[in-house]
């Protein structure tokens, strides 16, 4: 058992919640630096890993993105309209897979290479989901389809076609504010386009 398994035992574990995914408590003891035993309880969120992919164009230095409604961050006082790449959970495919189908479904494009670049925890302080970043190089005769996601999945989602600059200056400007497409955004500024 690693370092930190020795450090850690479950006391127990109740389901709070099994509706749109679960919530658990967790009661468990943990040993402290100092060698002492501290009893703890916190709440987390499963609701799978998942997979996100950003689209790029680099001869003409574009990207493509995706706005759709997101509850959560609407009863946070956002009016809820976020601009995101393209994501999904996994369910039970492997992260290549699943980019793929879900970056065809959002967006139109369909992709066959697509590279990972990192995986990152995005809420680790209560949410278990681990996220797989993708990129992707695209064209217009990639396009097969109008994309806006599932509707039976609740999903109508708007296809953006975006300068690499200017998406940049939307995260400067608070207009793009999703915390994976950030990441991406960065990673293709500093990665993907030539100065």
């Amino acid at each position: 058992m690693n370092e930190t398994g020795e450090r850690v035992r479950i006391v127990d574990v109740k389901v709070l919640s099994d509706d749109w995914y679960v919530l658990k408590k967790t009661t468990f003891d943990y040993r402290r630096a100092d060698g002492s035993w501290q009893r703890q309880s916190r709440e987390t969120y499963d609701r799978g890993n998942g997979a996100t992919l950003l689209l790029y164009e680099p001869r003409r230095r574009m990207v493509v993105l995706t706005r759709q409604f997101r509850l959560p961050a609407f009863v946070n006082g956002h009016h809820g309209m976020l601009i995101e790449t393209p994501a999904g959970l996994l369910e039970s495919a492997s992260p290549e897979e699943r980019i793929r189908a879900e970056v065809e479904e959002e967006t139109g494009y369909r992709v066959h290479e697509v590279r990972k670049v990192f995986e990152a925890f995005m809420s680790p302080g209560s949410v278990t989901e681990k996220l797989h970043f993708f990129v992707a190089e695209y064209d217009a005769l990639a396009r097969v389809g109008a994309g806006g996601g599932l509707e039976h999945e609740g999903e109508d989602i708007e296809v953006l076609e975006l300068p690499i600059g200017q998406a940049l200056a939307m995260v400067e400007r608070g207009e793009i504010v999703d915390g994976k497409t950030i990441m991406l955004l960065q990673y293709a500024q500093l990665n993907l386009f030539d100065a």
